[in-house]
């Protein structure tokens, strides 16, 4: 992971904090804005994502339309002082939910342009579209990084075919945040929430692998009685 981030453009590196530190998707990371951010308090507000609809961006409530609040460790904190001090935050002005002209009052007011200040944004000083990033910058830095194989030429007709690696796509910060916090005891229904998961029961089934060893803890704590 940390090979990774040294492989991708400094304006970039904050992603890898925010997907492993705080178990953001995609879209949510790249909607992180400046204002979602409380030092103060320690926590991140997450409202909304980048999504794409029909190859235009736009900003939407997270999936599942759930907004939360995640924990802000000190070290991600760190990081994004340090991206502030080297990338100003960005005002980005986009419409709400869909891209498409509206066809009635309602969808108008609904989808009007809103504008949040990023703290990732590409060269052009407009959202990431995930497409241009994850084959254009996520792919060659994990290439760089030895984890995937370099492209060697472009194809007949000038596109550029990696080899497969979904199980390192910007998801897997995500699986990393989410074992990360399991293995270190903390609670399927707090990571749930912090995830996003209306369901305690889906993180369960899909994280439970990373759990603690059953009993080892409580095996612990009975010996600490009667030791």
């Amino acid at each position: 992971m940390l090979g990774v981030r040294a492989a991708l453009p400094e304006r970039y590196r904050l992603l890898v904090e925010i997907g492993a530190g705080l178990g953001l998707r995609q879209g949510e990371a790249l909607g992180l804005a400046r204002e979602d951010i409380d030092f103060d308090q320690q926590a991140v507000q997450v409202r909304r994502q980048v999504k794409m609809v029909r190859t235009k961006l736009c900003f939407a409530l997270p999936k599942g339309r759930k907004v939360r609040d995640v924990p802000l460790p000190p070290s991600v904190a760190k990081a994004i002082w340090r991206h502030l001090d080297l990338f100003a935050p960005v005002p980005v002005t986009m419409p709400w939910d869909d891209p498409s002209p509206p066809q009635t009052p309602v969808e108008a007011k609904h989808r009007r342009p809103r504008t949040y200040d990023l703290l990732v944004t590409g060269r052009e000083r407009k959202a990431v579209n995930r497409n241009y990033f994850n084959s254009y910058v996520w792919k060659p830095a994990l290439a760089e990084a030895g984890v995937i194989a370099p492209l060697e030429e472009k194809a007949p007709d000038g596109s550029r075919v990696w080899e497969p690696s979904r199980e390192h796509g910007f998801h897997a910060l995500r699986h990393f945040y989410a074992s990360e916090q399991l293995e270190a005891g903390e609670s399927v229904v707090s990571l749930a929430r912090w995830l996003g998961h209306s369901d305690p029961g889906f993180t369960l089934r899909k994280y439970a692998h990373f759990l603690p060893r059953a009993g080892a803890r409580g095996s612990a704590a009975i010996d600490a009685v009667f030791s």
